[in-house]
């Protein structure tokens, strides 16, 4: 027989998971749900009132198979068997969760959870993913952010309802102002089965700590703590959201090239305070983890000191494997820590891939997100262009013969420094990609382009063009068919 606490947290239970229903049902009363599904009692509970208030048809469990715990593959069995018992699709997905020295294996497990939990949204076309922190873990997550020193978005800890940045999926909580002892209650009522996560008694992770020394002291002296903490996450938010207006507002005054660059003079007439909060928001709305206080306050420093000429192309503060330069009045992030000037472009050192030409129009290139594309160009047309002036002899000599693309095998190359080319009549000297970038403006952040080689000789290169002292052929033959490559960002792809 159910006590009357397990009746009162059922339907306490039933009735957060049924507003949070109703709120989507406003929007779009066909939506798919999809549940992130650990085992765990958190979201068995999550899961369990779901199929109760929205039908099993509408909801969807992603399981994230970490690899961390030698139990991981049973987990993963029985969160499928969980969701199957009650008719509820069921999709999983394995990551790889980084070791490197200096990261968090926390952070770097939720950061490539999050990931693959999106993923799998957009495969299934779901756009609320559901999450089963409670109570307890936003008590946690404040005490946390205080202990850490953390700004007002710490303290904001987790909303209630959140759409990240470059995700397809609205991260909603139902459960957020539910006690984790009301979860508890719910699935003893429901007869749940749960999986019992080994690291969650590691009292190395802090959390943890927190949880199983610190709460429960709290609770003894100070029993509405639970609440009281939210409510300073409340305040916290609801100021980040007018820091966050204000930082709008001074973004679209400095922002240049779509956000990837602000204007260092527009940045530089604010005050302190208002500066490094535009500085917060764009690393935000860059996808860059936060970085301390005094980090911010040391890079607002230099570029306060730096100057516009010399000095300040030397600028660079480096963060989370990227580095802030200052090149040509603007100031922008660079992938990869760098000691290289501003305007010589540190790259990541990648794969190269490989070639043969076959007479393929497009080339895609997952790694640089663009493709190479290789239009035939038929030679008398050029020609009858040229001679009536709808096109020059440069734009004629912009094209390549297959000869050349066939003299030996294409491959795309990342810029390692040093490489020159010509673009000028036969006998002009050679530049270097440096200089040519430098005089067409181009900022150093749109220089990560791959390098198009015949055999080991460097043909094209995106924005600038074809190096002519790679068109040697001394006599093509006539009537052969020429091509012209073109360079396109994903983004200029239909």
């Amino acid at each position: 027989m159910t006590s009357t606490a397990d009746s009162s947290a059922e339907r306490l239970v039933i009735e957060a998971a049924g507003a949070a229903l109703s709120a989507l049902d406003a929007l779009d009363p066909n939506a798919r749900i999809a549940v992130a599904f650990s085992g765990g009692l958190d979201s068995s509970v999550l899961l369990d009132a779901m199929v109760r208030v929205a039908g099993a048809s509408r909801v969807v469990a992603l399981h994230v198979h970490h690899g961390l715990s030698p139990h991981a593959d049973a987990w993963l069995a029985h969160c499928e068997t969980f969701a199957r018992e009650r008719g509820v699709a069921f999709d999983a997905r394995r990551v790889e969760v980084s070791r490197a020295s200096g990261v968090s294996v926390e952070a770097a497990a939720r950061d490539a959870r999050y990931r693959a939990l999106d993923a799998m949204c957009a495969v299934h076309g779901i756009r609320a993913l559901w999450l089963a922190q409670h109570a307890d873990d936003q008590a946690e997550t404040v005490l946390l952010q205080l202990l850490r020193g953390a700004g007002l978005a710490g303290l904001a800890a987790m909303a209630p309802e959140f759409l990240p940045a470059n995700a397809s999926a609205t991260r909603v909580r139902p459960l957020l102002h539910l006690l984790r002892a009301q979860l508890d209650h719910y699935a003893s009522a429901r007869k749940l089965r749960w999986i019992d996560d080994e690291s969650n008694a590691d009292l190395r992770y802090a959390r943890n700590a927190l949880r199983h020394q610190v709460t429960p002291a709290l609770a003894v002296h100070f029993p509405g703590f639970r609440d009281a903490l939210a409510r300073t996450a409340a305040h916290a938010a609801s100021a980040q959201r007018l820091l966050d207006a204000l930082a709008r507002i001074d973004m679209e005054a400095a922002s240049r090239d779509e956000g990837r660059a602000l204007e260092r003079d527009a940045l530089l007439a604010l005050d302190d305070d208002r500066a490094l909060n535009l500085l917060r928001y764009w690393m935000r709305t860059l996808g860059f983890v936060a970085a301390s206080s005094a980090r911010l306050a040391d890079a607002l420093r230099q570029l306060r000191e730096a100057g516009v000429g010399r000095d300040g192309h030397r600028l660079r503060i480096d963060h989370a494997g990227q580095a802030l330069r200052s090149y040509r009045g603007l100031i922008y992030w660079e992938a990869g820590d760098s000691s290289e000037p501003a305007d010589e472009t540190a790259l990541v050192e990648r794969e190269i891939s490989e070639l043969v030409w076959q007479g393929e129009e497009i080339w895609r290139l997952p790694q640089w997100r663009g493709t190479f594309v290789f239009a035939i160009v038929d030679p008398a047309a050029q020609a009858a262009a040229v001679s009536d002036g709808r096109a020059s002899n440069i734009e004629a000599a912009d094209t390549v013969s297959l000869s050349v693309l066939r003299r030996a095998s294409l491959s795309a190359r990342a810029r390692r420094g040093g490489e020159r080319m010509r673009l000028g009549a036969p006998g002009a000297p050679g530049r270097s990609l440096k200089n040519l970038f430098q005089e067409r403006g181009i900022p150093a952040w749109k220089r990560n382009v791959p390098l198009l080689y015949v055999g080991d000789e460097l043909l094209f290169v995106p924005l600038i063009g074809v190096n002519r002292a790679v068109l040697r052929e001394a006599s093509p033959s006539v009537g052969e068919a020429r091509v012209k490559i073109i360079w396109r960002e994903d983004l200029l792809i239909a």
